[in-house]
């Protein structure tokens, strides 16, 4: 009565997968890894970002001359 057995975890398994289903369970492990990637990622901060420069957008003048032409 104290602690719970193995066929208790998964009598619960059975009975959840078949109230939401096998695909709305991986959508929310999915949104729940996402929502936690996010959050480390803003514990992180703005400090630890690579101070690498994005290299500029290049414009490939031949290209923009003969959609106008």
């Amino acid at each position: 009565m104290g602690s719970m057995s193995i066929w208790h975890w998964l009598i619960v398994l059975v009975v959840v997968m078949l109230v939401f289903g096998t695909k709305k369970l991986g959508n929310m492990g999915s949104d729940i890894g996402k929502a936690v990637k996010g959050f480390k990622d803003g514990v992180r901060g703005e400090e630890e970002k690579p101070a690498t420069p994005a290299a500029p957008p290049t414009i490939d003048v031949d290209a923009k001359e003969k959609n106008k032409q």
